[in-house]
């Protein structure tokens, strides 16, 4: 499976790729990768791109700098110290360091440089975004479809329109196999804290399923954990984000929405140790193999063949274009709650 993934990545990146800048060959690359807010062991987004840098350091003994920030001003000071200290690649993760690279990019362009979650269009970037509200959308599907005549949740983190179209296409998932079935809503916070406090989004979790959820998916970052070990307390259902997280509480974690960000970034470093880094976007949903849900040996025996078959149709149909999943970030709206 991983291969056909990583493939399809590669093909992705290779089409949207706009222009070679010839990065280093093999004896001399120094990647780096500036991790964000949760730390690298967040056992969701930061550690998705943490375990695809560890995959490159594997195959080609390149070992791989990193920095883990801690506040919002580490961000571009991280940058400029990795391309001072020679480091290229350099990948920053997650949106909020689209400002510090779009600075740094431009003082060292001979420096290539990564992004995920965030679009910075400059000669010497390559920028990795995600459609999450695809992958979402057959979350949603699954957890209606495990809760007939019940209610389910959603917790996401810091309240951005990335978070918001998580919600949207998980909202749209859960009508389209019950339009009247009712789905919670919270965002843990507004500041970047949201990410690192699984304490709250226990209590976010224990809310909503008191009020009926039968399952409750996390967007919330390392908030999530918290999420998805409040729904395995009370006997219900948790859906993780990003890595596959379905080990955490075999029999209680119904799947996992993944976002391919290890392999986004194994792609990066391959591609700058090959000499053929190419600056521009790579726009990765369900068709380019870039999200989707996790079905594996903890979670097997919770989803019904039928329930997999429901979910492979409306892939199949999202991949066609016969189902149109709405983007939140198209116009910062949902037409479904």
């Amino acid at each position: 499976m991983h291969k056909l993934l990583t493939a399809a990545l590669l093909a992705a990146t290779a089409m949207t790729g706009l222009v070679s800048t010839g990065a280093a060959q093999a004896d001399s690359i120094k990647p780096a990768i500036l991790f964000d807010m949760g730390g690298k062991f967040d056992k969701s987004f930061n550690e998705g791109v943490y375990n695809g840098g560890q995959a490159f350091s594997k195959a080609t003994g390149i070992k791989i700098q990193d920095f883990e920030v801690q506040n919002e001003g580490q961000r571009e000071q991280g940058l400029r110290n990795f391309a001072k200290k020679g480091n290229d690649p350099v990948l920053a993760i997650g949106f909020a360091q689209a400002d510090g690279l779009t600075v740094v990019a431009k003082e060292f362009p001979k420096t290539h440089f990564g992004i995920i979650d965030m679009v910075v269009d400059l000669p010497n970037v390559h920028s990795f975004v995600f459609k999450e509200h695809e992958g979402s959308y057959l979350a949603g599907m699954l957890a209606a479809l495990a809760s007939p005549g019940q209610k389910v949740g959603f917790v996401g983190g810091m309240d951005i329109p990335l978070i918001r179209r998580f919600a949207c296409g998980y909202v749209q998932g859960v009508k389209a196999v019950d339009p009247k079935m009712e789905v919670f809503q919270n965002m843990t916070g507004s500041t970047p804290s949201a990410w690192n406090d699984p304490v709250r989004g226990g209590e976010l979790a224990k809310s909503q399923i008191e009020r009926g959820a039968n399952v409750v998916y996390a967007a919330a970052g390392a908030t999530g954990l918290g999420v998805l070990q409040a729904a395995n307390d009370a006997g219900k259902f948790g859906i993780g984000v990003d890595s596959d997280q379905n080990y955490l509480h075999p029999g209680h974690m119904l799947t996992s929405m993944v976002k391919r960000v290890d392999v986004a970034t194994e792609n990066l470093f391959k591609d700058a140790k090959a000499g053929k880094f190419a600056a521009g976007i790579s726009d990765l949903g369900l068709k380019e193999g870039g999200v989707d849900v996790a079905f594996d040996q903890y979670n097997e025996k919770l989803i019904k063949p039928e329930w997999k078959a429901k979910v492979g149709a409306a892939k199949a149909d999202i991949i066609s274009g016969k189902i149109a999943v709405h983007d939140y970030m198209s116009d910062n709206a949902c037409p479904v709650s």
